[in-house]
């Protein structure tokens, strides 16, 4: 699963987001044995095994039922029983009967909550015993009330799309949406992650209409109703919340990874880009089955797109289902595939999910924590070190932008509900933890123990213990430690980083202080120490003893720079007591994206017009990597560095010839705020640029120039706008409402729902910018500063954008005073804007 949340990324207080872990914090139940604290959620008990599912399903459109009928094959798992109790939520069931050979037994049941189908068998059965149950039944699944979560919005797990047509916007579809526990909205089964089972499928839908379900195809049977039967079948087992079924008017893109058929189910209009967003799915099996010495295990791996879905993307076996935002044009594609993290995360499930799938939903980790890490190294292996860890670090405040985070553990036995456990915390804050494990015990060593884990553990169930186990089969090391604080513990280190050179005696202290108050982490710390000649040298150190940890270092020429952490991986929040002359070093000597943006970000908040200063602003907006590149022109687009001459000079050269599209939409904006040249004429001749980022960077760079110019040529782009184009098509749309309609332009900005209100802060403070009404301009710009200090991290360049517009208003306004310095309105509103912003 790839959950599409903002909650705790973007906003600090406007989201509720999912409640912390569950439990009391009173003396008598801390001291309760876990199993019998509020809220312990035990390993679901196997009572019966399901070994084979078959079923027929047809699909009543107009009703949104869907008459069925399943044959389930069990087995008792050890003790002998009477009983069987199946999921089945809020199904009619018309008949029960246990088959024996060609007949059939009428079986006494009861559905009491209509959630749990209790049945009573002919007999107690062993556990060597095989049971054939047959059950007719309708499933209801727009009469069921069931729960969703912030990761998974709604959970009756079979979705009919525009069943009748009604909707002239959108296809006809049926898709199904398992994780958690939805897949017995359609099918009786053991909704149970502890469960696997082999699986049939047949569809009876309008011929007209394509399926997809796990497995292979292995039968087509026209009617003669206008209908068509198909019959799906997985050979191999699999836990029932990952069965699928997808129905509708779908192109089948062909693709292949050696002899394996990977086919991509788009809407037809999307057929000419699907390889452009699904294209790299054979590179990645390759890829991931190189690494993990474990072959890609499914018999095929199809992709398809549903509208209407319910979260980002379900890793369904062999039938990974995305949400709609998978869809991107051409030009979108210019910009970068958006949605190819998405696509390498649910593939590795098909290992770490569907291969080996965690036991219960407290060890979502080793489902989840994992398909997170997979991003890591997708970006590591297609687009360097520089990108990975550029992804890592964003990882990694995201999961320390939501503070809940850190009073949960990763393996969590105590939640309020299971959905509870789709967080920043099972996904990257887990990611981050594998990566920690990765660099200490090496690559060899770390790829080799998940290829015991994925051998010993297939078509199984697992839990971190496995993982742990696997490991130190492999490396030979105990890893109770690791697992102790990192997976069964709770938190992170905060820590402060001091320096202190004692000349006398050669020796330099890098004293690591850990600020967290309720308890230390105990971990080996790389320390890079660079010489005069610009040379590193490495050695580790284990921290963790004492609150406050002295490392000695003993030189024989004074370092120039001590790099802490050098590959930049610490799950840590960190507080780095240099002096300038170190961060200055950092930014030059630095080896990765990391160490110079870390130094950047410092050096900003107190830039000096200095040779050293500009020295720096113009070798990283050279710097071989592109999101170097972004990282200087970021903080020069919020106005943290100055441009000076040479700078504006490459900025120019990059606003018109940067290879990377997204970077040279940044370099335009960076111009459209320096009064040292007049740009008109790029901003108008990049209008027609095939990047989104590229033509909407100048649309509002026109705006900010000749706000009438920017409106009078709007409408020649307009045409299927998307991304950073129809941002800045919003502003336009601000700019040409009278700022007499003020009032009711504020309400419908405050009516906005969260993301659209923050998606048009931008125009709102290019509306505001135009009213001299000093009360009006407060109460504009004040819900405009209000919702911009919700976000939390600089989700898709809003917060930059945002942070720019504020200071080129701040600009105008300064120089305005220049000219007219009596002028009471303008001083009153600069001061509210300085006031307000803090800029």
């Amino acid at each position: 699963m790839f959950k599409l949340a903002i909650c705790g990324l973007l906003l600090a207080a406007s989201i509720n987001c999912q409640a912390q872990q569950a439990g009391t914090t009173n003396k008598t139940a801390a001291t309760l044995p876990l199993a019998a604290q509020p809220n312990y959620r035990a390993t679901p008990e196997k009572i019966w095994n399901l070994q084979h599912t078959r079923l027929d399903v047809r699909f009543d459109y107009e009703k949104q039922r869907m008459p069925g009928k399943a044959w389930l094959t069990l087995q008792p798992h050890f003790y002998p029983s009477a009983m069987l109790q199946l999921d089945a939520k809020g199904m009619f069931i018309h008949k029960v009967a246990l088959v024996k050979g060609n007949n059939m037994l009428p079986l006494q049941y009861s559905y009491p909550d209509s959630l749990q189908l209790h049945i009573t068998l002919d007999k107690a059965y062993k556990r060597n015993e095989q049971v054939n149950i047959y059950i007719e039944y309708t499933a209801r699944p727009n009469e069921v009330k069931v729960k969703g979560s912030q990761a998974i919005t709604d959970a009756k797990g079979l979705y009919f799309i525009n069943p009748v047509g009604k909707d002239s916007t959108k296809p006809i579809q049926i898709w199904t949406q398992g994780e958690t526990e939805a897949t017995s909205v359609w099918c009786p089964t053991i909704d149970k992650t502890n469960q696997k089972t082999t699986q049939e499928i047949t569809m009876t839908v309008p011929a007209k209409y394509v399926t997809l379900s796990n497995g292979l195809l292995v039968k087509q049977i026209k009617n003669t109703d206008g209908t068509r039967s198909d019959t799906w079948k997985m050979d191999l087992p699999h836990s029932p919340y990952l069965f699928f079924m997808g129905v509708g008017d779908f192109a089948i893109i062909k693709d292949k990874y050696k002899n394996l058929a990977v086919d991509y189910y788009v809407e037809p209009k999307y057929a000419s880009v699907a390889k452009g967003i699904f294209g790299e799915t054979p590179a990645m099996m390759q890829f991931f089955s190189q690494l993990l010495g474990v072959e890609y295990p499914w018999a095929k791996y199809a992709q398809i797109v549903g509208q209407d879905y319910v979260s980002g993307a379900m890793e369904n076996t062999t039938s990974t289902l995305h949400g709609a935002g998978a869809y991107q044009n051409a030009r979108q594609l210019k910009d970068g595939n958006s949605w190819e993290i998405v696509v390498a995360h649910e593939l590795f499930h098909q290992w770490f999910g569907d291969l080996v799938t965690a036991e219960s939903w407290s060890n979502l980790t080793v489902n989840e924590s994992l398909a997170d890490y997979s991003e890591y190294l997708w970006m590591e292996h297609r687009y360097g070190k520089d990108r990975a860890l550029e992804y890592n670090q964003e990882a990694m405040e995201s999961y320390l932008a939501q503070p809940t985070n850190s009073s949960k553990h990763l393996v969590r036995f105590q939640y309020a509900d299971k959905e509870d456990m789709f967080d920043g915390v099972s996904y990257q804050k887990g990611g981050r933890i594998l990566n920690m494990l990765r660099q200490y015990l090496g690559d060899s060593a770390f790829f080799k123990g998940l290829n015991v884990y994925l051998t010993t553990n297939k078509f199984k169930n697992a839990e971190a213990h496995q993982l742990r186990l696997a490991m130190e089969e492999v490396s030979g090391k105990d890893l109770n430690w690791f697992f102790d604080q990192w997976y069964f513990g709770t938190g992170h280190p905060k820590v402060g980083i001091h320096y202190q050179f004692i000349d006398s005696a050669n020796q330099l202290n890098v004293i690591v202080e850990q600020k967290q108050k309720d308890k230390l982490f105990y971990f080996p710390v790389e320390i890079d120490v660079y010489n005069n000649n610009n040379e590193a040298e490495r050695s580790t150190f284990w921290i963790g003893k004492q609150a406050v940890d002295t490392i000695r270092i003993v030189y024989s020429t004074k370092p120039v720079w001590v790099n802490v952490d050098p590959q930049k991986l610490m799950l840590w929040e960190k507080d780095n007591n240099q002096d300038d002359a170190m961060w200055i070093a950092q930014s030059t000597l630095g080896k990765n994206h990391l160490d110079k943006t870390e130094a950047l970000s410092f050096l900003a908040k107190n830039w000096k017009a200095e040779p050293a200063y500009a020295a720096i602003a113009e070798k990283l907006l050279q710097d071989p990597y592109a999101g170097t590149r972004k990282a200087m022109l970021r903080l020069m687009k919020r106005g943290s560095v100055p441009v000076h001459a040479t700078a504006h000079a490459l900025i120019e050269k990059m606003a018109v010839s940067e290879p990377d599209l997204p970077t040279r939409a940044l370099a335009i904006d960076v111009l459209s705020m320096s009064t040292q040249a007049n740009h008109e004429n790029l901003f108008v001749k990049a209008l027609t640029d095939s990047s989104y980022s590229v033509a909407g960077a100048a649309l509002e760079s026109l705006a900010r120039k000749n706000a009438t110019k920017a409106i009078a040529l709007a409408p020649q782009v307009e045409k299927d706008a998307k991304g950073r184009l129809e941002a800045s098509l919003r502003i336009i749309e601000y700019l040409k409402k009278d700022v007499s309609d003020f009032t009711a332009v504020l309400a419908d900005y405050r009516k906005l729902p969260m993301f659209d209100r923050l998606m048009s802060t931008n125009g709102m403070l290019y509306y505001a910018n135009q009213l001299k009404n000093l009360n009006d301009f407060k109460k504009a710009t004040g819900s405009a500063i209000e919702a911009y200090k919700m976000l939390r991290i600089d989700y898709m360049g809003l917060q930059t954008n945002i942070a720019a517009t504020l200071r080129w208003m701040i600009a105008q306004r300064q120089t305005a005073l220049l000219v007219d310095p009596d002028n009471n309105v303008l001083k009153d509103q600069l001061k509210y804007l300085q006031e307000k912003t803090g800029l």
